[in-house]
């Protein structure tokens, strides 16, 4: 009887047991609460990492993601990468329909296995193993799984319950196992409104998220990284490629130990660069127009393979490889400008930085850590009493002392022999970034118009437009064609653009025409003031927006455009000149009678940098609304 018992309550956990794995792979009976909003939901999210001495890192992933429709498809995220000190020990995935059938079963030789950096010998030993699955039906489920084991255990994986837009999470868990000689650093982010259980205990960092919902990219809101909830993880005491470091609780010793051990040593290069370079610079004093022509040569001599930081370790390759070689990652050219900066007695400093011209995301202040922060490398040009010079050493095209969006107006790592420093990077303000429009155009008495335009551009808006420079005939003729795209069936008859690199200014000179620019009706004719630069975006409507407003960079547009009207044809009336100001910026236009049939139309428009709360969108819309409105203000002219 006690037998019969014993084996009704093991079939009954064995029952229970598959109904729970069956509920995990199937996907018709997911809450409403997760699929809302969501393309794919994160059934299972689970990171165990065990540091049992300084120089072992076991690393376990675990993940179960059902994929909704085909816009899901990107969270599948079922690769992983290795490299001659990361062993992957295990590696699996298996794909089931939505009922939680299995259909197929991925093993370790199943996975496709590329280099990491194709065609490029110096990163040869960095690799990838990723899933290729072509799905049939919606929704389906993958489990994913891999375990790795490393000696290097500088750098531990960040953990982000809520992983992007659009994707849900059932159930998130991440535990650190580590020794007492190890120790962890560790810092909460964003925690708050979210169901997230801390079950840390001695010697074991434990975290466990439930039940996130998905969350609908919202326009000009900030980043999500920027207010996700994210735990940052780091080892107080670690090892990495053979060298110990005990220093990982300040970013000046952190940057002390990156320059000490993986920097010095790195800036040899080769007898023929040294004599060029030096040739160079010979009769030049200024230190900045020496690291102006050195960074020229860079430019010249070298070029850019994309490799990201943490994928051929975070060690530049050396500048005599870089010489040699004629390329390199970004951390590979920024090093080797360095070397010849330091050839030529110029000061610089090897700087990290998270670059994205989505996100000015900025390295924690508070918060070292070897890695997980950023994902690029600049150089830094430090200047007494003047603004810091920052150089992107992977562009041929950018000019000396120009970033740009990809890595303005953020915290960064400076490295120096001292330590490490957070500084911020140039912030382009809106009267930086400026356009300026000379212009005019005739109106012929049949509605047409023939324009000329000279636009100049700098700051932000130089970025914009710098690699128009290299583009063929057709490919400008269609750019014009599709900014002045509210006017129909326009013409291209000339176009001349210069990048002046030395003043950071990219100037167009165009020239178009277009029949039936204005509307006639009988006697009268329709004019739009407004012909060379017309705002045409007015952002979303949102019943019930939920994130802030952010304005990740102001500009400033000042236009000044002589019209001449049809022979034909007088004023009758005009709109009445505008004045708009508030807490985003500004608009006035003025229309100005110079004579009978000439006209001055004067515009300028001012958007303002900055975060907003959510209330304030609809005043924002309705701001751009009204811009809206005024450049499409009509003039009536009426036959003499």
């Amino acid at each position: 009887m006690i037998v019969r018992k014993i084996m009704s309550m093991v079939i009954l956990l064995i029952a229970l047991s598959v109904s729970s794995q069956e509920n995990l792979y199937q996907s018709l009976t997911l809450p409403e609460s997760l699929t809302k909003n969501a393309n794919a939901v994160l059934r299972v999210d689970d990171t165990q990492i065990n540091i049992s001495s300084v120089k072992k890192l076991n690393h376990s992933y675990r993940r179960v993601v059902t994929v909704l429709n085909k816009k899901g498809n990107e969270y599948i995220s079922s690769y992983v990468y290795y490299d001659d000190k990361i062993t992957i020990k295990k590696l699996r995935a298996v794909v089931y329909d939505k009922f939680g059938k299995e259909i197929k079963k991925f093993k370790k030789n199943d996975f496709k296995d590329v280099a990491a950096v194709s065609s490029f010998s110096l990163y040869e030993d960095d690799r990838m193993k990723y899933l290729e699955y072509t799905p049939i039906d919606y929704p389906y489920t993958v489990e994913f799984e891999y375990e790795t084991e490393t000696s290097n255990t500088a750098w531990i994986p960040f953990w982000r319950p809520l992983e992007g837009y659009l994707i849900s999470t059932q159930h998130s868990s991440f535990k650190i196992i580590y020794d007492a000689s190890v120790g962890i650093n560790k810092k909460e982010k964003n925690f708050s409104g979210y169901n997230i259980i801390d079950n840390s205990e001695a010697g074991v960092l434990a975290y466990e998220a439930k039940s996130i919902e998905a969350l609908k990219q919202e326009e000009m809101s900030p980043k999500l990284m920027t207010f996700a909830p994210r735990l940052l993880v780091s080892t107080k005491n670690f090892h990495y490629d053979g060298y110990y470091g005990d220093n990982n609780e300040s970013w000046g010793g952190l940057g002390k130990w990156i320059n000490d051990k993986l920097l010095i040593g790195r800036t040899k290069i080769s007898e023929e660069s040294l004599e060029k370079i030096r040739n160079l610079t010979a009769n030049v004093e200024d230190p900045i127009e020496k690291a102006r022509i050195v960074y020229q040569f860079v430019q010249d001599n070298t070029r850019y393979i994309s490799v990201q930081v943490g994928i051929g370790g975070i060690q530049p390759i050396s500048a005599l490889e870089v010489d040699k070689m004629k390329y390199g990652d970004c951390k590979g050219l920024t090093n080797y400008t360095k070397a010849l900066l330091e050839a030529v007695g110029v000061k610089s400093n090897y700087t990290e930085v998270y670059a994205s011209p989505n996100t000015q995301y900025n390295i924690d202040s508070e918060f070292a850590s070897l890695m997980g922060q950023a994902n690029h490398v600049i150089l830094n040009i430090p200047q007494e009493n003047k603004e810091d010079i920052w150089l992107e050493c992977t562009s041929q095209k950018l000019p000396f002392g120009f970033i740009g969006d990809f890595t303005d107006d953020r915290d960064v790592l400076v490295i120096t022999s001292e330590g490490g420093k957070i500084q911020h990077t140039k912030k382009y303000e809106a009267e930086e970034s400026v356009q300026i429009i000379k212009g005019n155009y005739t109106i012929s008495n049949d509605g047409g118009i023939n324009a000329h335009v000279n636009v100049n551009s700098k700051g932000i808006q130089y970025d914009n437009k710098y690699w128009l420079e290299t583009e063929t005939e057709r490919d400008l003729d269609k750019h014009y064609k599709e900014r002045w795209k509210y006017i129909n069936t326009v013409t291209i008859n000339n176009m001349h653009i210069t990048n002046d690199k030395e003043a950071v200014e990219f100037i167009e000179d165009v020239s178009f025409q277009a029949s039936k620019y204005s509307k006639i009706l009988g006697d009268r004719m329709l004019l739009t003031l407004n012909a060379l630069n017309r705002n045409t975006d007015i952002p979303d409507r949102y019943r019930n927006r939920k994130l802030p407003l952010k304005i990740k960079r102001g500009f400033t547009d000042i236009d000044e455009v002589e019209i001449k009207l049809p022979q034909d044809y007088k004023v009758e009336s005009k709109p009445d000149n505008k004045n708009i100001e508030n807490k985003f910026g500004s608009y006035k236009s003025e229309v100005i009678v110079k004579d009978e049939n000439t006209l001055i139309y004067k515009r300028e428009f001012v958007v303002k940098d900055g975060e907003f709360p959510k209330e304030d969108y609809e005043l924002f819309r309705n701001f751009y609304k009204e811009v809206n409105k005024q450049d499409n203000a009509k003039m009536a002219l009426i036959k003499k």
